[in-house]
């Protein structure tokens, strides 16, 4: 199975000068853990994560006045809808990540997280292990 079968294409693009409490609210009411940051001024395309919106508010910052450039990051893995599951697993568990933002011909194309893998792995009608 390939990242195309089980990336998410609907995508929230924020940019640099929203606020985590903006991004917090978006990424609350549409259901992501992720949102993709386009910021030319700094390199164009960024991933900012529930973890960044955590990491914040738990060291005390204040989520309406931290702009989200200061904490997307831009240094991130992307993934291309060609590759297998397999391929995005192992840069996730690499690289330490939950997301990978999907390119397609340079152009943003969708984002697949562990739980999409997941899902594809393990259909919802398998009754879970007994423990």
């Amino acid at each position: 199975m390939l990242v195309r079968d089980a990336m998410s294409t609907v995508i929230l693009t924020l940019g640099p000068a929203h606020t985590l409490r903006q991004a917090a609210t978006l990424m609350s009411a549409r259901r992501v853990g992720a949102a993709v940051v386009l910021d030319p001024d700094a390199g164009g395309i960024g991933i900012l994560t529930e973890r960044d919106i955590l990491d914040s508010v738990g060291l005390g910052q204040n989520p309406d006045a931290e702009p989200l450039h200061a904490h997307t990051t831009t240094d991130i893995v992307f993934a291309a809808p060609t590759w297998t599951l397999e391929e995005a697993a192992r840069a996730m568990a690499h690289g330490g990540f939950r997301h990978l933002v999907v390119l397609d011909r340079g152009e943003v194309a969708g984002i697949v997280s562990v739980r999409d893998i997941v899902r594809r792995w393990v259909p919802s009608r398998e009754p879970a292990p007994a423990s």
